[in-house]
């Protein structure tokens, strides 16, 4: 599994007394992920992260006085190495655009951040800051490339503008996580290219 990349962050503020290691939170934050997406989070402990990063429970709690501490960190910090938005692809049309962005390796990533949502369902209705950066990590970059593509549609008179870019840009993200964490089956380029053809270019009145 590759590690994270930890997001730039503030600088802590000043303390007194013996300064934190922090050069170990990548190992961690990806042990964390890992064992959340196997376990979910009902049954992640602190030990079995620590015994993932090879690091001491002790290490671990000093930096994070919870397991929903932990957990929260990690979703945040969860990069999105798979999206850039400055180098998207631009065919000329929504489904070649939608279909051109469907690479190997998002579909991989694409695959570990549902796993992690799914085992994080039982916390995310009870913790506001939990559905935030859920919210954040693993569902907005992939809506914000879909709101490129369809406000591109528009702009070049391809589908009507009055459609509505926000919710459509959920459909296919909502699709795979409903076939990933309730009917238990894979997210795969077939999968995917099958809701962009049989849902979403229908709802702006495109054929396939």
């Amino acid at each position: 599994m590759s590690q994270i990349e930890l997001a730039p962050r503030d600088a802590d503020s000043p303390k007194l007394g013996r300064k934190r290691d922090h050069t170990r939170d990548p190992e961690i934050l990806t042990a964390a992920l890992d064992v959340l997406a196997e376990t979910g989070y009902d049954r992640m402990t602190i030990d079995m992260v620590a015994a993932r990063a090879k690091a001491g429970k002790a290490t671990v709690y000093r930096r994070w006085a919870s397991k929903a501490e932990l957990v929260i960190d990690a979703v945040a910090c969860m990069k999105n190495a798979d999206i850039d938005i400055t180098n998207l692809p631009d065919t000329g049309t929504l489904r070649g655009d939608l279909v051109a962005n469907i690479k190997p390796h998002a579909i991989e990533d694409g695959d570990r951040k549902l796993h992690v949502m799914a085992g994080l369902m039982s916390m995310i209705t009870h913790d506001p800051g939990l559905a935030d950066a859920v919210q954040t990590a693993i569902v907005e970059p992939r809506a914000a490339i879909s709101r490129i593509f369809l406000q591109r549609a528009i702009d070049r008179g391809e589908i009507p503008v009055h459609s509505n870019v926000d919710t459509l840009s959920l459909l296919v993200t909502s699709m795979a996580m409903y076939r990933s964490m309730i009917q238990r089956k894979t997210v795969d380029r077939a999968f995917l290219i099958s809701v962009i053809d049989g849902l979403l270019l229908p709802a702006v009145g495109l054929r396939p």
